[in-house]
């Protein structure tokens, strides 16, 4: 048992290149790590490794404060039961309404009760502010409103922990700003432990607690997202000096 929800120890994968190379980093229940890095530095990867879809070439992956590194697929069954992804494109499924959709993540609880469930989806929509479009099809919405929905569908499973694929990416500003109220909303008020891959450093800033920087690799940075100014890493210093720009 390990003292962090998430933790990548010494970890390493290489496919045709190396991906990860002796990357550590932890995260507390309650917590919201970002990960931060130009394309194709890892980032989705370590999701894929969080969620079990991949297994590190050496090094430990823990995940629900358990080392799951080695966990057959039936236990990493009931890990993804506590932990779930928001995915880039939403990952909807486009014959259902936005209804159908959360009602289908509830009906994959335990303790699912069919008696109040059209009470439970609303009441979801209505957390993520779009209840007006319960009897819409995901094909009818821009891009941030299908985040918004898968959001809501996550949430309907009740995890402990929820993985952001790049949320605001390809979404408008004022979108973008609802999405990031919304995951600080649930990280306040439901108490969610959440890993967040992003290139956005205002949602860095306004989300997470904690900060891991990929570099070929590498984590370049990892600690509190109020000490990344004081890096003097020259990588770090061009990042947040082409952000400002």
């Amino acid at each position: 048992m390990s003292e962090n929800y998430i933790e990548f120890q010494h970890v390493y994968k290489t496919f045709d290149w190396p991906v990860l190379v002796d990357v550590s980093f932890s995260v507390a229940a309650g917590e919201t790590l970002a990960i931060i890095g130009r394309s194709g530095v890892g980032k989705s990867v370590s999701l894929a490794h969080i969620m079990g879809f991949l297994k590190p070439d050496k090094g430990r992956v823990i995940v629900s404060f358990q080392d799951i590194t080695d966990f057959s697929e039936t236990q990493l069954r009931a890990i993804r039961q506590k932990v779930t992804m928001v995915f880039q494109s939403g990952a909807l499924f486009d014959s259902m309404t936005v209804g159908e959709n959360i009602l289908f993540s509830l009906e994959l609880r335990k303790d699912y009760n069919a008696a109040n469930k059209e009470a439970v989806v609303d009441g979801l929509l209505s957390m993520v502010d779009l209840l007006e479009f319960r009897d819409s099809y995901p094909g009818d919405l821009s891009t941030g409103h299908k985040r918004a929905v898968a959001i809501a569908r996550a949430i309907a499973s009740e995890p402990e922990c929820i993985l952001y694929d790049e949320p605001t990416t390809m979404v408008d500003p004022i979108m973008s700003e609802h999405i990031s109220d919304l995951m600080l909303r649930l990280k306040n008020e439901l108490r969610l432990t959440s890993v967040v891959v992003t290139h956005d450093l205002d949602l860095m800033r306004k989300v997470a607690d904690k900060v891991v920087i990929l570099q070929a690799g590498n984590a370049i940075y990892f600690g509190p997202v109020s000490e990344l100014e004081q890096s003097e890493h020259p990588h770090i210093k061009e990042f947040l000096a082409m952000d400002r720009v």
